[in-house]
């Protein structure tokens, strides 16, 4: 175990301020899965019919899709697996390399991702946008860039 001296650790107010944001996201994402519920969809899923329906021809590599959602590939195809069997994507390989495989969103999938969105877009409003004022919402955006800024 790494010495106090070599730790830097978080003052009272930063402490205050981290588990405020973990328990702020955990509301949000809570707050988000229970408004697609209806849909019988969760915000994983929701993300996934999102990305394939803004990606040309409606279909990605399963490799690109992960990396979209940020999800891990095993994850992701697990996820994949799930939504192919209610019928909102099908995966097939890819013309290109014979070697990959695309994730396609279905004429279904993309019905209920238009049926589901205007109910997942108030939910954001209603938990996040607003709820916070004009100036502290771009802060967040400022903050959330700054974060996915940084190289892993």
């Amino acid at each position: 175990m790494p010495d106090d001296q070599d730790n830097v650790w978080l003052d009272a107010e930063q402490q205050r301020i981290w588990r405020t944001y973990l328990s702020g996201v955990a509301r949000i994402n809570e707050h988000l899965n229970s408004a697609l519920r209806s849909f019988h969809l969760d915000l994983n899923e929701y993300e996934i019919l999102v990305t394939l329906s803004e990606s040309p021809a409606h279909e990605m590599r399963m490799s690109e899709l992960a990396a979209g959602v940020h999800q891990s590939r095993s994850r992701l195809t697990h996820t994949v697996t799930r939504m192919e069997q209610q019928g909102l994507i099908i995966r097939c390989r890819t013309d290109e390399d014979g070697r990959g495989v695309l994730a396609r969103l279905t004429d279904e999938g993309m019905d209920l991702l238009v049926e589901a969105a205007p109910t997942h877009v108030q939910s954001v409003r209603d938990i996040l946008v607003d709820v916070m004022s004009p100036d502290d919402f771009r802060a967040l955006g400022r903050g959330m860039t700054a974060v996915m800024a940084v190289a892993d």
